[in-house]
Formats: structure tokens, sequence, C-alpha cells
């Protein structure tokens, strides 16, 4: 794979890198509207596949922020054309790393000492390299321990990134009404994730609270090997969690990983009220005996009570099986607003339940088979419907709360890890380890 000597990271480069990226879209359209004259049953297959390409193939170079958006937009199977999915999909696992002068060049800037200074043995090449930072193998003192660095630049470039990234998100998947709250949400996460020293201390607060859980580990940390920029901890050995789903046939080892990871999510959600709100396989690996390995603490959400009980409470039979209740639910969550008129009242109460009706359905039962695919396809059929609502696109302004865009995301990415996996869980079993 291609390594990179440079990133771009002043305002001018980064805006000069989008705008071509931005021109090779257009220059899509316009190709595929040509075609369409000629041939006006031609789906957008093809034009979907380009885009996604060359949006890639510029924000893979960006990195960062951008790159990171294209992440998280991978983990909406239901909500993108396929071709998208696949692509950004590759910024999980297949980002041309830094080359190795430019590794212990920006490894001297942020601990002021070369890597193989401070470690007896590193090495210059990556064995991942995501969004916001690449992984790499080292020993100390007979421990093998990851490395991963931040990429030079990431953090000062972010809130440029998003008013870059913003206008395009909002054109291309149809995000009109968005406010800068949300937006502002997404970029007070980033810049959190881009902080070494407090994903080291929220990993130590996780490992501790979720130590009981079982066949669930993670890694032990080393602040003396790491900074605000740089996080080294133990080398965690096994399979990242697609290759797992791709390639294990017991249906046991299956459900032992699936149960472990629902136990790991509910427990964090119920308990703590704070949560991993990462879920993609390239922060999961599973060993050879099948426990859940966790190795990424660098985004988490913390949930208001004032959001968490309306949240939980509007999704369960009682209050969706009650027009009253439900409707004032609708209200605490910011989804109905008082200067709402009747129609749009109707129209969003309609919407929200159709929706929740579907989306509650495994948390409503004592054991869910994820394996069914109706349950996704309903998902899937319901995206769709919503995506292509022309009186929804016509509706005023964003709906809901700024805490959804976390919370949703984080049960969309668990969804979609539990339907990779195949897994049949007890939806109950995280409450035995809320005695503790």
């Amino acid at each position: 794979m291609k390594r990179i000597d440079s990133i771009p990271t002043n305002k001018m480069e980064r805006v000069a890198k989008l705008v071509t990226t931005g021109v090779k879209v257009g220059g899509n359209y316009l190709k595929y509207y040509g075609k369409k004259v000629v041939n006006p049953s031609l789906n957008k297959d093809e034009l979907h596949e380009e885009n996604a390409s060359d949006i890639y193939d510029g924000l893979k170079e960006l990195k960062g922020s951008a790159l990171k958006v294209a992440q998280m937009l991978s983990m909406e199977k239901n909500l993108l054309p396929q071709s998208y999915v696949e692509k950004f999909s590759l910024s999980q696992f297949s980002v041309p790393p830094l080359s190795a002068p430019l590794v212990r060049k920006t490894f001297k800037s942020y601990f002021n000492r070369y890597p193989e200074e401070l470690f007896d043995e590193f090495s210059a090449d990556s064995v991942n390299a995501a969004s916001i930072g690449q992984v790499h193998k080292a020993r100390k003192d007979g421990r093998n321990l990851a490395v991963k660095i931040q990429y030079p630049g990431i953090r000062e470039s972010i809130s440029t990134d998003i008013a870059l990234v913003k206008p395009i998100a909002i054109r291309m998947f149809n995000l009109q009404g968005t406010s800068d709250e949300y937006f502002k949400e997404v970029e007070n996460k980033l810049t959190e994730e881009t902080d070494y020293a407090l994903e080291l201390a929220q990993s130590e607060s996780v490992r501790i609270a979720c130590s009981s859980i079982d066949h669930l580990k993670f890694p032990t940390y080393y602040p003396e090997y790491s900074c605000d920029k740089i996080i080294t901890m133990d080398w965690m050995q096994g399979v990242h969690l697609s290759e797992f789903c791709k390639q294990e046939r017991s249906q046991k080892r299956r459900d032992k990983v699936g149960q472990a990871l629902w136990n790991f999510y509910m427990f964090q959600i119920h308990r703590l009220r704070k949560f991993h709100a990462d879920p993609h396989p390239g922060n999961f690996l599973v060993d050879t005996d099948a426990n859940l390995l966790a190795i990424d603490f660098g985004c988490m959400k913390e949930i208001p009570l004032s959001f968490y009980t309306p949240y939980f409470e509007i999704s369960s039979p009682k209050v969706l099986n009650n027009p009253t209740l439900f409707n004032d639910k609708l209200y605490e969550l910011e989804i109905l607003k008082k200067s709402d008129t009747v129609k749009e009242v109707a129209f969003f109460t309609n919407l929200f339940h159709e929706l929740l009706t579907i989306f509650t359905k495994p948390i409503h039962q004592d054991e869910f088979d994820f394996s069914e695919a109706t349950f996704f396809d309903e998902v899937a059929a319901l995206s769709d419907k919503f995506a292509n609502d022309k009186q929804l696109r016509k509706m005023n302004g964003n709906r809901g709360s700024k805490h959804f865009i976390y919370v949703n995301r984080t049960f969309f990415g668990l969804y979609s890890l539990m339907f990779d996996l195949k897994a049949k869980v007890k939806i109950n079993d995280f409450e035995k380890y809320l005695t503790d």
C-alpha cells in the first residue's frame, strides 16, 4: 500500500483537496445525466460507485475528522447506497499509513524522543492505519505493546473539516434542516477523540467498571509511554471482529462473542450512563477462546438523565401503546415542538411510532436471534421509505435532541455487529452484573 510522506494540515491545503473532490463528484453527475438522456431507464448504481470512490480517495489523504465522518457513515448500512457503505468501510482498516520517516518525526515532536529511544524494539511500519491515528508494534521489558500515534495536524483541523464536510454531507445525504447544534456535537466528540490522555483515562475507567463481565477483556495501558497524542497499551492477540464473523463456523462461539458484546453495551448504557460510542469492528478483536477484546475508547458518550429516562420510556410497550404518553415523550425528546402545526404533529408522531415499533423489537424479547433477516429487512425497508419520502424532505428543520446522534449511532452500530455475528443472545442477561 502507498505510504504518505505528508498530510495537508493548513486550511487552504485541505480546502483545495475537498474542492478537487467536489469537482470530480460534479463531473460524475454531469456524466450520469448525459447518459440518462440517452437511456431514461438508467439507475444511479454507477454514479454511486464513482462518487463513493472519488470521495473516499480524497478523504483518505486528508485523514482526520473528514475521514472519520466517512467511517461513521459506513456503519449506517441501511441509510446509504451500498457503494458508499463498502467504500467508506475501508476507513476502518485500509487507510494509507504514514511513511517511516514521517512516523519518527511525528513521534519525536509529540514525545521529544524518537521511538527507538523509548522502546527496546519499535516497528516503523504500522500494523493498522485508521482515520485519526495508526498503530505500531513495540517491545519494552519483554512485553509486546501497541503504540497508537496520532496523525499530525488532525486536532487543529477538526473545525475546518467539519465546516467543509457539512455542506457536502447535507447535499449528498439529504440532511437538510440539520442544526448547527448537531454538527457541534460531532465536532466536540471528534475533539475528544484526539485527546489520547483522555482516552487513556476513559479506557482505565471502563476496564475497571466492566471487569466482571464474562468473556470480555481489555488491554493494560501505560501512562509512562503515553501523552496527549500517543497512547501505549498491551498488544492484544486476536482477529478483528469482522474477520471472526467471516471465518467462524461454530454458532456456540458466535453466540458467546455476541452475548459478551451485548452485555458490554447494555451494562455501560444502563449502569454507567456513559458508553463506548464507536461500535465498528475495528475497535474489537476476538481471541482463540472466543473472548471479546475491546481496544479503543476514544469516543465515549455520556447520557444525561433528562435524556436517558424518556428515551427508554418511549421504547417500552406501555408507552408505545398509549397515544397520550407517547405524545408526551416526543415533546420531552424534542422530536415534537410547540410550534408544530397539527399536520406536522400527526406526521412525526406516526413516523416515529412506526420507527420505534420496528427498531425496539430486540429489546422487547427475552431472547433475540440476530440472524433473523426479517428484522433487518424491515429496518432497511423503513430507511428506504424515509429516504424517498418527499413529504419528509419538506418538513421544517431537524428533529430530536442532539443526544440522539451518538445514542442512535451506537444502537445502529451494535445491531449491525450483532447481525454480522448472526448471534442469538439473552437480552436481559446484562442485569446480573448490575447488582455487583
